[in-house]
């Protein structure tokens, strides 16, 4: 079967969202565009991690390309910024096993990849040569998008349950067995 690429350049929505209640929730990368919608799932830590890798990569553009450090500074400010769920139904496309993030500087537009899991052979940022790699969401958003994306991204993951303060693992609302605290439960 050839491989699928779901492709948004730009989407009209692009968010991590979750489903269910902290300690049990799912999370989701979902891009929308008019009637089209591709949701995959992924980790709380992959959606943790490309919410501070996206930071990451827009502070160093606009390190090495000065002529772009006021446009991503004041990218999305002043716009809304998207609080509303995902978009129903939820149908998982496909687990994340594998994410890309990049920078098209001919375009200057952040390139995001989730690939499917259960392959080890995952391809370059924007590289379609490989019919046996997996299935990939990929999206072409601007700095604006990008930076609300790992705002909203890290805010949804900061929503869950909060870190014991001596091992900072997530604490349970009856408290949980400390490891740091030789099985004493808190």
């Amino acid at each position: 079967m050839p491989r699928a690429i779901h492709l948004y350049d730009p989407p009209e929505r692009f968010v991590v969202g979750t489903v269910g209640e902290p300690g049990e929730r799912a999370f989701y990368l979902q891009a929308t565009d008019g009637v089209r919608s591709t949701t995959v799932a992924i980790e709380k830590e992959q959606a943790e991690l490309l919410s501070e890798k996206v930071t990451e990569l827009l502070d160093e553009v606009a390190r090495r390309h000065p002529e772009f450090t006021a446009e991503i500074e004041f990218a999305g400010e002043g716009e809304v910024e998207d609080l509303d769920p995902l978009e129903t139904p939820i149908l998982e496309e496909f687990r994340v096993g594998a994410l890309g993030l990049g920078w098209n500087a001919e375009t200057n537009k952040v390139v995001i990849e989730a690939h499917a899991a259960g392959s080890d052979s995952i391809p370059d940022i924007e590289d379609d040569s490989d019919d046996d790699a997996p299935d990939c969401l990929r999206v072409r958003i601007d700095a604006g998008v990008a930076k609300q994306f790992a705002r909203r991204a890290g805010a949804v993951v900061a929503a869950g349950r909060p870190p014991c303060p001596f091992c900072h693992l997530p604490l349970d609302p009856e408290g949980h067995i400390c490891p740091r605290a030789n099985g004493y439960r808190r």
